[in-house]
Order: structure tokens, then sequence, then C-alpha cells
């Protein structure tokens, strides 16, 4: 959350423009880029050749790039004669996860791409179900909907679209909530009975300053605490 300078709440100016680049490895470039090219629909926007790269035994390479949309991109790198790092069958080309991993921890690790609204994330499901990369799952949020798959590399890709918007009160309960879990896990044994309680810690502390205006947006959580 920021104010009307672009200060959020360390005091620090807010300067960065969003993701210039997010970067994965890749075994199989063919099919990267009929999966981001050819079924999404991202167009190639820049590629990098290089002979091999600083040390020595750095092998030859191309870095390729695709348009996401709003000036961000996708990358990844392909290294010619490398072979695959495992053999796993979960998780991504680099790092796999073994069978005692949760399936909950594996699907942590994720790309999540927003569009405008249902009409062009289901646009985006009829492009994957109609590839060799379907639709694995279709979710509705606390505000958001979203579709999952995996691309070629065992990356979990999610497209999502707002259900409605993001309020200031939910700004100020997420960073209720941070400030609570930086205490609770520099803490023994933390829980989440132990975050919830710090966190009522929180509102009851910060109680007077939001009366006195200091910072909070009207129809605050703690308005909300005392209905």
């Amino acid at each position: 959350m920021t104010d009307e300078t672009g200060r959020d709440a360390t005091g620090l100016e807010h300067k960065v423009r969003g993701v210039d680049h997010t970067a994965f490895p890749t075994f199989d470039p063919a099919a990267t880029v009929r999966f981001y090219r050819d079924t999404l629909g991202f167009p190639v926007v820049h590629s990098i050749c290089a002979a091999g790269w600083g040390p020595e035994n750095h092998p030859d390479f191309i870095h390729f790039f695709f348009d996401i949309g709003n000036d961000d991109r996708i990358a990844f790198f392909y290294y010619f004669g490398l072979e695959p790092i495992h053999g796993q069958e979960r998780g991504d080309v680099y790092a796999g996860f073994g069978p005692e991993v949760p399936e909950f921890f594996v699907r942590s690790r994720h790309l999540a791409i927003h569009v405008d609204d249902q009409d062009d994330l289901l646009e985006y499901r009829r492009r994957l179900d109609d590839s060799s990369w379907p639709v694995e799952m279709q979710i509705q949020h606390e505000t958001i909907e979203s579709i999952y798959t995996h691309d070629p590399n065992g990356y979990m890709v999610e497209f999502t679209r707002a259900m409605r918007p993001v309020t200031p009160q939910e700004d100020l309960d997420a960073n209720l909530t941070i400030d609570a879990l930086l205490d609770v896990v520099g803490g023994p044994e933390p829980s989440f009975g132990k975050l919830l309680a710090r966190k009522a810690e929180l509102i009851v502390a910060r109680a007077a300053d939001w009366e006195a205006g200091a910072g909070a947006p009207t129809g605050t959580v703690l308005e909300e605490a005392q209905r």
C-alpha cells in the first residue's frame, strides 16, 4: 500500500514498474516454443546467442524471450549439449521433487499471469484445452479466478482474472498480517494460531493512531472488528 507520494509503509519510494522478465532453464526448446508462442500466442521478442559465458566450462546457449504483456517477458535458457539434470517426474527440469514432498508444496512454485476478464480467461482455457497441455484446474479463490496447467518443462503456469478490486482495507490487513508473521516466525514454534493472536494485538496497539487519522483508510479493519 502506497500513499499519494508513492511511498510505502517503510517510507521507501516505490520506483519499480513491474517484471522485466523471469527466466527458467529448458531441455526442450521446441516444445517450449510450441507452448508459449504457438499455443498461447506470446510472440518471441528477443534472443541472445552466446558462445559460452564467463567460466571456460560454460556451455554455448541461447536465451530467448516471450512477451507476456505490459512490457513483461518470460525467458528461457537452452544450453547446447547439456543433458537433463535429473529424471524426476514431479517439479520442473531443474528443481524436481521426490515422492516424500507434499503435492501442495510442489504446486507452490508457479508463474501467474493476469488477464482482464473472464472472457479472456476462458479464451486461454480454450487454447490450452485444444493443445497438448490442457487445463488441469479452474478455481475461484477469494478475489480471483484462475486456470492452471504445466508447460513442457514441468513449470506450473496460472492465468488469473480479478473477480473484484482489492480494497485499501485489504491492503492494510495484508500489512498487519505480514508484520504479525515476522514477529511470530522470529519466536519459538510459530503457528497459525500465534499469527492470529499477534495480529489481534497489533490491531489493538495501532487503533489509537488509526482513529487519529495516522495511516488508516476509511473503513479500517478496526471498524470491521468493532462491528
